[in-house]
């Protein structure tokens, strides 16, 4: 328990001179004041010791802090890491899907051209045995 510097012969002598207490009043407080003080006040190795009970947790925490900082940044490059493998393996499906589509058109358009050269030949070769025939001998 700590003890305070409390000189009780003066406290109990002002008492007694200038508050007009009895003898055995003024004794009485003087006992009675330092016990009720003493009990709340703290020494400087009561301070010492939560001083450093504060920092112990204040570092304690600040690891702990780090070490969740550093969990999340590991987690958070893996994470960026799964999105860009996904990300790259959807474009290459989707360029695949595309130049997919994109021969199936050309081969749609290569006919169509064909056709379309077929026919007309057609058409000409037509005209042109139309005309030799009204021409013709």
């Amino acid at each position: 328990m700590a003890s305070v510097a409390f000189d009780t012969l003066t406290f109990a002598r002002t008492l007694r001179d200038k508050v007009q207490l009895s003898p055995e009043q003024a004794e009485g407080f003087a006992v009675a004041v330092p016990e009720a003080v003493q009990g709340d006040l703290a020494t400087k190795s009561d301070l010492h010791s939560l001083d450093t009970g504060l920092r112990n947790e204040m570092q304690a925490l600040r690891t702990e802090l780090k070490n969740d900082i550093q969990t999340l940044r590991t987690e958070l490059k893996n994470d960026m890491q799964t999105l860009r493998t996904e990300f790259k393996s959807e474009l290459r499906e989707s360029e695949s899907r595309l130049e997919t589509r994109l021969e199936r058109q050309r081969s749609e358009i290569v006919k169509w051209m064909f056709g379309t050269i077929g026919f007309q030949t057609l058409i000409i070769l037509s005209a042109v045995i139309a005309l030799v025939r009204v021409v013709g001998p």
